[in-house]
């Protein structure tokens, strides 16, 4: 189940790269769950066929990750979000009341995370 997680996020990273055929028979597989022969009937191709794009595919996400990293790099930066998130909360809820140019502040900060983190 951890490496169907993994390859889904890496096509979510990487998936235009991918031909549009790749692209199309992992998302059918990883992420709507299709099995290969459901996948080779609406392709109009073998079993064989899916399993070889699927395979093939896979093996580009994999390499693409190990050049640039850029999954690793991205889960290595959302505990530091997550903590810039947090505590621009806690400086907007303080400041609120007695200082609103530190408030507006607080919250472009948190607004500017959130949007980070979120793409």
């Amino acid at each position: 189940m951890e490496r169907n997680f993994e390859v889904s996020t890496l096509l979510d990273f990487y998936g235009e790269l991918l031909t549009v055929n790749q692209r199309q028979i992992l998302d059918l597989y990883y992420n709507e769950d299709l099995s290969l022969s459901e996948i080779a009937d609406n392709e109009g191709i073998t079993r064989q066929g899916v399993r070889d794009t699927i395979k093939k595919a896979e093996a580009k996400l994999f390499d693409m990750e190990k050049k640039l990293e850029l999954f690793n790099k991205f889960n290595n930066m959302r505990p530091a979000l997550l903590s810039i998130i947090e505590n621009s909360k806690k400086i907007e809820l303080i400041s609120k009341k007695e200082n609103k140019e530190i408030y507006k502040l607080a919250n472009i900060i948190k607004n500017t995370a959130i949007n980070i983190y979120e793409q």
